[in-house]
């Protein structure tokens, strides 16, 4: 028989929640007996943070960050202060390719708005077989995305990274974790899930939501 669990809800999303949200992941975790914790972090604020609430608890935390590149060629916006800190509390981090938005979709879908919009002698012809070749139907994974946005923006970002660090191959397939996101910066989500890797996407497994904001608008 499933143990009763209680959501909490957020009055408004954001980084102001994300004391909060650590602390009910790491309630949850323990009493799930939960061994590992997955965290959204892109500067490392939140990694550094996340690192340090679950200390001494016996529970291993892996940082996901966001891909290299993602704002711009070559970039990584985890800082390198922020590195340091985590690598000094041996965490693992995981940088790789955005599971549902990243990647090669992400890569052909910005050249195609650039070419469309503001093309040159040299890409006229391929800005005007883009226009042809423009799909009604949205990619599946903007389409799955978009749905797991329904719940929240948390929502999204935490089963993303659930599946990145899978492909990673630093948290397992058969037990549950917990993974910990947010809206934009901070962590205002976290939810107990069944990892999988993105070749067997439908078999994750959300088990439970600690946390996560009430709406998705902001008010």
């Amino acid at each position: 028989m499933v143990a009763e669990a209680v959501t909490h809800y957020f009055e408004n999303r954001g980084e102001q929640n994300t004391d909060k949200t650590l602390e009910l992941a790491k309630v949850r975790a323990l009493e799930r007996n939960v061994k590992q914790v997955v965290v959204a972090s892109t500067r490392g604020i939140t990694g550094v943070k996340a690192a340090e609430a679950f200390k001494d608890t016996g529970i291993e935390v892996i940082i996901v960050t966001h891909q290299t590149g993602h704002i711009g060629a070559g970039l990584q916006q985890l800082t390198d202060e922020n590195r340091k800190k985590l690598e000094n509390l041996n965490i693992t981090i995981v940088t790789g390719s955005d599971a549902l938005e990243g990647g090669v979709g992400l890569g052909i879908t910005r050249r195609q708005t650039t070419d469309a919009t503001r093309p040159t002698p040299e890409t006229q012809g391929m800005a005007s077989l883009i226009r042809r070749m423009n799909p009604t139907i949205p990619p599946v994974v903007r389409i799955v995305a978009s749905v797991l946005r329904l719940f929240c923006q948390g929502m999204k970002v935490a089963v993303e990274v659930t599946l990145m660090a899978a492909d990673a191959g630093v948290i397992p397939v058969d037990h549950a974790i917990v993974a910990i996101a947010g809206t934009g910066r901070g962590a205002d989500t976290a939810i107990v899930i069944q990892p999988a890797n993105t070749t067997n996407f439908l078999d994750l497994d959300i088990h439970e939501i600690i946390a996560k904001p009430y709406t998705t608008r902001s008010r």
